[in-house]
């Protein structure tokens, strides 16, 4: 039993590598090609080569639950067609044991691509899109495409280039009265965050600023410059890295901490939840898909060619992945819970796959 274990393991652990990697190849080459159209100052062709590495981890992560039912389609596919698993059947091997054998490699891509939601792409797609952001000459004032805004009491700040190290560039600071009068503006090419993080002694350090004050009831303009300023503020480079990155690129942690805070201060906290509940249960999620692969083997998929199945694995893939995104907008405008716009089609693709195998 254990060399049928290594081996069924051995066939869909290449299925889903061989799987992942076309997908991302794929991918990265219609990313290299998008980027062209970006080029401009030093953002050559090399620094969009770059960007495009630097962004693989996310990409890998992206793919890890279709690239999991292709590859199983594939792998229990081929071992089908060469009658190995009539053979299996034959020998008393249950299809729940089987299940377990193609489930325990899946497993380890699951893994893989939790600890890299974690750990890497956080800071690997920060570090892509500020590296761009620079590259492109993106250090003037309200110039960035891509830039962040900040609030804190009466001041506006907008910030070009946000760097995971605790670095900023390109920072626009308007300072407004109760009334709403604008009593001055300033911009700083660059900042650098000094202390521990966190720490009530920190403080940013401000380089190369230019400072214009508007005198209340005149037409008076006082404007000068500086070349190094403390800047004594309560944003952190972790509040800043969490505000710059889209819901989906933040790690479990991160998503649920500033979802809680937003709570705790009585603002909207839906698109973080719905964000923090598909993170959570996305290896339940791969795992229905490899069910929904596995039961399709055994029933409707066992004699049929290895090109329609892998096309099935990818239009069950999509109409998953179409699923999601109608029902994760839907509960953030129609109010129900986020978990359960997640839960639904995973739900589904698992009672579907129960289903299939008890039939069988």
């Amino acid at each position: 039993m254990r060399r049928l274990n290594r081996y069924i393991g051995a066939t869909i652990f290449g299925s889903v590598s061989a799987a992942l990697f076309v997908l991302l190849s794929l991918d990265m080459i219609s990313a290299v090609v998008e980027q062209v159209g970006e080029l401009k100052g030093d953002y050559t062709f090399f620094e969009a080569l770059k960007y495009v590495a630097l962004t693989v981890p996310s990409r890998i992560y992206e793919w890890v639950p279709l690239s999991a039912l292709v590859g199983c389609l594939f792998g229990l596919g081929s071992l089908a067609s060469s009658s190995e698993l009539v053979v299996m059947r034959s020998a008393g091997v249950s299809v729940a044991r089987i299940s377990w054998f193609v489930t325990k490699p899946v497993l380890m891509f699951i893994i893989a691509g939790v600890l890299l939601g974690e750990y890497v792409t956080p800071v690997t797609d920060q570090l892509a899109e500020s590296r761009r952001a620079l590259a492109q000459g993106e250090k003037k004032a309200l110039q960035s495409r891509r830039g962040l805004w900040s609030r804190e009491g009466n001041e506006f700040m907008h910030f070009n280039a946000v760097l995971p190290n605790g670095v900023l560039y390109g920072i626009t600071r308007y300072h407004f009265d109760q009334q709403g009068q604008l009593l001055s503006s300033s911009f700083i090419e660059r900042a650098t965050y000094q202390g521990a993080t966190e720490s009530r002694d920190s403080y940013w350090l401000e380089e190369q600023g230019q400072i214009t004050e508007f005198s209340g009831g005149s037409d008076e303009v006082r404007r000068w410059q500086f070349s190094t300023r403390r800047w004594l503020t309560q944003i952190s480079p972790g509040l800043l890295n969490v505000l710059v990155l889209s819901p989906d690129a933040l790690s479990i942690r991160s998503l649920y901490s500033y979802a809680s805070y937003l709570v705790d201060q009585g603002w909207e906290s839906d698109e973080y939840w719905l964000a923090f509940w598909q993170k959570v249960l996305r290896p339940l999620a791969v795992l229905s898909l490899v069910l929904i692969g596995i039961s399709f083997i055994f029933g409707p998929l066992r004699q049929v060619t290895m090109g329609f199945r892998i096309f099935t694995g990818i239009v069950i893939g999509s109409a998953f992945d179409i699923c999601q995104g109608l029902l994760g907008p839907s509960s953030l405008v129609f109010g129900f819970s986020p978990l359960l716009a997640v839960l639904i089609p995973i739900v589904a693709c698992l009672v579907v796959g129960t289903l299939m195998l008890r039939n069988r």
